[in-house]
């Protein structure tokens, strides 16, 4: 049975891997309800590829999109089209954050990376009075319900790579280039961290082996 079981996961994980799609994207248009139809200042934090700082410079007077990475970020600054109000930085946020105060600020699969309450706390204080924080990250899976959504996702997951590819064979989507590492917060450990820094926040587990956090600062 357990081999059995094994073969068919590894058959799982061959044709995902050839029907990739990017499960941070997923929850761009999600990301966009939480937030103001107009503002002024944006930051995306770990911007990678700029999808989602393209999305907010509809919406903006600015957008500040900060990487680490220098080779994805010169990528996205290829990708967006010149007069959007992008910047694309190369710097890592926990020394060198964005100066000034935002009105929105989003951070996706990639406060996870960083030190987790002291990520928190900068983007608190780079948040204007009224501003819209939205991370959608991700948490180790621990306890029957995470165990469940990570089921639910694996049938659905295979269905959305093989409609999002028509079917077809594809290569990885230039967002999912971005080095990855695995979370090693619990949901639960996540939920008491931020809402001791974060007071009010509002955090939800997702499918596809994510979290969101929405905070509006007062």
């Amino acid at each position: 049975m357990k081999t059995l079981l094994s073969r068919a996961l590894r058959a799982l994980e061959r044709f995902n891997a050839a029907h990739p799609w990017d499960h941070n994207a997923h929850y761009h248009r999600w990301i966009l309800r939480q937030l103001p139809r107009r503002f002024d200042r944006a930051a995306d934090i770990g911007c990678g590829s700029g999808d989602l700082a393209r999305l907010l410079a509809a919406r903006a007077a600015a957008v500040e999109a900060v990487d680490a990475d220098p080779e994805i970020v010169a990528g996205a600054r290829r990708l967006t089209p010149a007069g959007l109000p992008v910047t694309f930085t190369v710097a890592d946020v926990m020394a060198d954050p964005p100066s000034g105060s935002h009105d929105v600020i989003t951070c996706v699969a990639t406060i996870h990376h960083l030190p987790f309450a002291r990520a928190l706390a900068v983007f608190r204080d780079l948040l204007a009075p009224g501003g819209t924080l939205v991370v959608v990250g991700l948490s180790r899976a621990h306890g029957p319900v995470d165990h469940l959504l990570g089921i639910v996702a694996m049938p659905v997951n295979a269905l959305m790579g093989w409609l999002k590819n028509g079917g077809r064979r594809a290569p990885r989507p230039v967002s999912m280039t971005a080095r990855t590492r695995p979370a090693d917060m619990t949901f639960d450990d996540i939920a008491r961290e931020a809402r001791s820094i974060l007071p009010g926040a509002r955090l939800e587990r997702r499918l596809f082996w994510r979290y969101s956090l929405v905070w509006h600062r007062p």
